[in-house]
């Protein structure tokens, strides 16, 4: 009995859920579709309400459901998903948007981006300068500006006071210091024989010029003070500017040899024991030479090879550019060039192993 009520319960809901589909079908062949896609939204409607309890609403989104609420009847306002007072609120807020006017920013106008940047500019070119110092140049150029601007504008940079920034940088420090500081080494070079031929070089830290001193096969002390000699000679007045020789430890270098620079006035610095980049630049140096130079030909003997680097020495100094002089060599060669009616010209050196470009008009 229980068994044929239920049977029967199944029954109904079944034709019941037959008659509803039908009705649907039949609504939507009647032109009643959109009536089909409003049961849809507001079923999907329902889900979400259960599902987000608090939506999160664009301006855009308020502003449209502020308007429709004016062409909808108060009584059919249940239909949107906010209360009635959210969307009285949200049209008050429309209505007051639309009639009141902006309001001046309180306080003092914002300082221009150009000036900001001067004085920025100006407090890092120059490292000794407060706020009071900056403001005075700032009047001068035209831009009047309080000091306590500037002093805000610093501060909000991240740029010290004057006194912890007056200081010179690392950098700074060793390129007023490479202006008297000439390096010295040696290198070899194998000739075609296997014989072993020494070269003593110096360069000058500040303008990386490099002075080929003396090639032999046996460079004794005495040989090599001669040379030391031979160089303060060629250099002349231009000695005097110089303070510090920095060498290695070679015992090629004697003390007849320090003594030499030691009475024009230039104190000798001895590098770290086993520790080359000490003398960095002429490492530096020696490693161009030989990729430019030396390895790629083959050296017959010391005359030969004096006369390679006295050549490469002079396209080194003269017209290589280097990277930490602006793309300029040691030595440029003073030229104006028009270039609308410049030819760029090729001079090979070295029998075409390295190429020299110049400006002809």
């Amino acid at each position: 009995m229980a068994r044929t009520i239920q049977d029967m319960a199944a029954s109904l809901v079944y034709l019941l859920l037959r008659q509803l589909l039908q009705m649907l079908t039949q609504l939507a062949r009647d032109g009643g579709a959109k009536d089909v896609e409003l049961l849809v939204l507001r079923h999907q409607v329902a889900v979400l309400r259960r599902q987000v309890h608090r939506p999160d609403l664009q301006p855009a989104d308020r502003v449209v459901l502020a308007a429709l609420s004016r062409l909808l009847p108060r009584q059919r306002w249940a239909t949107f998903f906010v209360t009635p007072a959210t969307l009285l609120r949200w049209h008050q807020q429309l209505i007051a948007r639309q009639w009141t006017y902006p309001h001046a920013r309180p306080g003092r106008p914002p300082v221009d981006r150009e000036i900001r940047e001067l004085v920025l500019r100006l407090a890092a070119e120059n490292r000794t300068w407060g706020h009071r110092r900056v403001q005075g140049e700032l009047t001068g150029l035209g831009y009047q500006i309080a000091a306590s601007t500037v002093w805000k504008i610093l501060h909000h940079a991240g740029v010290d006071p004057a006194p912890r920034r007056a200081g010179p940088t690392w950098r700074q420090f060793l390129t007023a210091q490479a202006h008297t500081i000439l390096a010295c080494d040696f290198f070899t070079v194998d000739t075609v024989l296997l014989k072993r031929i020494y070269v003593l070089f110096f360069i000058e830290l500040a303008t990386r010029q490099v002075h080929i001193i003396g090639v032999t096969a046996h460079p004794t002390g005495a040989w090599v003070a001669q040379q030391a000699r031979n160089l303060l000679m060629n250099l002349d007045q231009r000695a005097d500017g110089l303070r510090f020789l920095l060498r290695d430890r070679d015992t090629k270098f004697t003390t007849a040899f320090d003594t030499v620079f030691t009475a024009a006035g230039i104190d000798v610095i001895r590098t770290p024991p086993q520790a080359p980049m000490a003398n960095a630049f002429a490492e530096r140096w020696v490693g161009t030479v030989r990729r430019e130079c030396t390895d790629r030909m083959l050296i017959a003997g010391e005359r030969h090879l004096a006369s390679v680097l006295t050549e490469y020495t002079e396209h080194y100094n003269g017209r290589r550019p280097h990277r930490s002089l602006g793309q300029r060599p040691p030595n440029p060669p003073p030229q104006v060039v028009d270039l609308t009616v410049a030819r760029v010209q090729r001079r090979p050196i070295l029998g075409g192993l390295i190429n020299e470009y110049t400006q002809a008009a």
